[in-house]
């Protein structure tokens, strides 16, 4: 759990402290069997997630996974067919209403009132009875913390999509929220604007120590922003953990390719001894983290900048890389800073490498290279069946 400051002091005017709802011990907010159909079609079962206080949970997966279902379940805005889903260790109706009280939704495509930016920041410190002046200057505190207060004046119209989600973001956090749900919350803003708001977001949720409940399909945004992550397909939960965990352990295949693994290299399974194997790809054997057994058809699962690149002939000055192959450059693409290099030999091979180490290498189509990785960098999934012809 990460450590934020404390948040701002509640007033006469704000609902009571969930805490005081429920005292209890555990999660901030959870879902146990949860279950939601549609039309017959399962779009969520998960069969347990919790957010901590003081934490961002992403849940992170690619559109149509069950994403948005799963939120607007936590934010009890949905009932589910089965499952129970808690706030501060109560559930039912009271748990309901404290979460209510307690939290804030921030969608994808907010909707606002046709009046200035003030008006519809302080919208909902004005429904809950809270005098204009503190409205006011609550409304433009928040502002300032998101770089908006020269837009308090402005119509809604005339905001860009960055301004406008900046301005939902404000309406949600100026109500204090002990939780702040966000439903793609950059989804719809170019790559500067998308980058700018993922480091307000972060900076704020720590400065009001309010603990946060993501979704989104953008990698980079979940494993840059989340404390943990959860990674979700067709409505499951298929692993849960702290971006390093996901990153360097997936679970599955699944796993391993929606946060960016490389699937080029197959094999057979020639030894098996606890959690190691390894891998004869033909011509060469490797030593990847894995539990198949000897004889088993699989694919490895890497990611391209752990390959390393030296001269053929040069010994490894790293002796706890096990894997070595020889490999010739097939195919060189700058991308800025880095370069993203496809080579071959006796599996094909995909790296990522500086610029600065391309140059100094001297990483030319055709040339050839020794190419190194350690076993733990390596995952060997077992293969799925061909389908039959």
């Amino acid at each position: 759990m990460r450590e934020r400051g404390a948040p701002p002091a509640r007033t006469a005017h704000d609902p009571p402290g969930p805490g005081r709802v429920n005292a209890a011990t555990g999660p901030l907010l959870g879902g146990v069997g949860l279950r939601r159909v549609y039309g017959g079609s399962t779009a969520v079962e998960v069969d347990r997630i919790e957010l901590r206080e003081g934490e961002m949970l992403a849940v992170f997966g690619p559109n149509g996974a069950g994403k948005s279902t799963l939120l607007r379940l936590l934010a009890m805005l949905e009932k589910p067919d089965a499952g129970e889903v808690t706030f501060r260790g109560g559930s039912g109706r009271p748990a309901e209403r404290a979460l209510r009280a307690a939290s804030a939704v921030v969608f994808q495509r907010p909707h606002f009132w046709s009046d200035s930016v003030e008006y519809n920041v302080g919208l909902g410190l004005s429904l809950r009875g809270v005098p204009r002046a503190e409205s006011r200057a609550r409304s433009r505190a928040v502002c300032e913390q998101l770089a908006i207060s020269h837009l308090l004046g402005a119509p809604i119209s005339r905001l860009s999509g960055g301004e406008a989600q900046r301005v939902a973001l404000a309406r949600a956090l100026v109500l204090d929220p002990e939780i702040l749900f966000l439903d793609e919350p950059t989804a719809n803003l170019d790559t500067d604007s998308r980058l700018d708001l993922r480091h307000d977001l972060e900076r704020v949720a720590r400065e009001r120590a309010t603990s946060v409940f993501l979704i989104t399909h953008d990698r980079g945004e979940a494993f840059h922003l989340a404390d943990r992550v959860a990674v979700i397909r067709d409505g499951e939960l298929v692993q849960t953990g702290t971006p390093k965990e996901i990153y360097e352990n997936p679970a599955d295949v699944y796993t391993a390719r929606v946060t960016g693994a490389e699937f080029t290299i197959s094999g057979v399974v020639a030894r098996a001894h606890e959690r190691m194997v390894t891998v004869d790809i033909g011509g060469a054997s490797l030593v990847a983290l894995g539990e198949a057994a000897a004889g088993t058809p699989v694919k490895i699962a890497y990611r391209p900048e752990d390959l390393v690149l030296g001269p053929p002939d040069v010994p490894p000055a790293d002796l706890s890389t096990r894997n070595l192959v020889v490999a010739t450059v097939e195919e060189r693409r700058d991308m800025g800073g880095l370069v993203r290099l496809r080579l071959r030999g006796p599996v094909e091979l995909v790296a990522l490498v500086t610029l600065d180490a391309a140059e100094e290498l001297r990483v030319e189509p055709g040339a050839r290279f020794a190419v190194r990785a350690k076993a733990t960098a390596l995952h060997a999934f077992a293969a799925a069946p061909a389908a039959a012809g």
